[in-house]
C-alpha cells in the first residue's frame, strides 16, 4: 500500500540562509527558511497612480516589474516582525515614499505547485514621497509612478524591451486585460 504524498514524510533536500528545497512523497517545492515571510504592497496616489518597481532578478535573468515588496523577518532577530511594519519599511526603502495608512489585504500564495511561500498583501494610502527610493545597498531598483490609465500600455511597453512582468500585476490590470480591451 503506497502513502499518499500528503501523508509521506517531509525530506530536506537542500537548506540554504533564504531557501529550503523539500521533497514529499512524489512532490519537488521550496521554501522560505526559518519561517520568512514577504509583503506586496499596492500603493496607489492621491492622483490614481500606482507605484511599482523594476530590478534585475537573478533566476529569469533580466529586469523584472514588480509591485514594492519584500521580506518579513529575515533579520537575524526580527523573525516575529509585523508584515504592516515591514511592509512600511519596504516601501519606503524601495520607493522612497511613506503611507499614512497600510492595510492588511490577506495572505496569498504566490505559485503552491511549486512554492509554499505566502505574502501578505498590504495596500498602502496617503502616500508621501521622503527619499529617492531605489532599495538598499546592493539593490538596483528603479522606482516608476504609472497612471492606472495607462498601465496595459506601461507594462506593454516594458515587455516589449524584455522586461519580465511579475504576475501580482494581474490585479491592477482587471477585466479590461482579460477581455481584450
Amino acid at each position: 500500500m503506497s502513502i499518499a504524498d500528503h501523508d509521506a514524510p517531509e525530506e530536506i533536500v537542500w537548506q540554504g540562509r533564504f531557501v529550503t528545497a523539500k521533497k514529499r512523497g512524489r512532490w519537488e517545492y521550496v521554501s522560505r527558511s526559518r519561517g520568512i515571510r514577504a509583503a506586496v504592497i499596492l500603493a496607489v496616489d492621491e492622483e490614481d497612480h500606482v507605484l511599482l518597481v523594476e530590478q534585475y532578478r537573478v533566476p529569469l535573468e533580466m529586469n523584472c516589474l514588480e509591485l514594492p515588496a519584500g521580506l518579513i523577518g529575515d533579520d537575524d532577530g526580527a523573525e516575529d516582525e509585523d508584515p504592516l511594519a515591514a511592509a512600511g519599511r519596504e516601501l519606503k526603502e524601495e520607493t522612497g515614499y511613506r503611507a499614512a495608512t497600510l492595510e492588511n489585504l490577506g495572505t496569498f500564495y504566490s505559485s503552491p505547485g511549486m512554492v509554499s511561500e505566502s505574502f501578505t498583501f498590504v495596500r498602502a494610502r496617503g502616500l508621501t514621497k521622503v527619499g529617492e527610493g531605489g532599495g538598499v545597498e546592493g539593490e538596483n531598483i528603479t522606482v516608476h509612478r504609472v497612471a492606472r490609465s495607462g498601465l496595459t500600455e506601461f507594462i506593454a511597453a516594458k515587455r516589449q524591451e524584455g522586461c519580465g512582468i511579475d504576475v501580482r500585476m494581474l490585479t491592477l490590470l482587471g477585466q479590461g486585460f482579460i477581455e481584450g480591451e
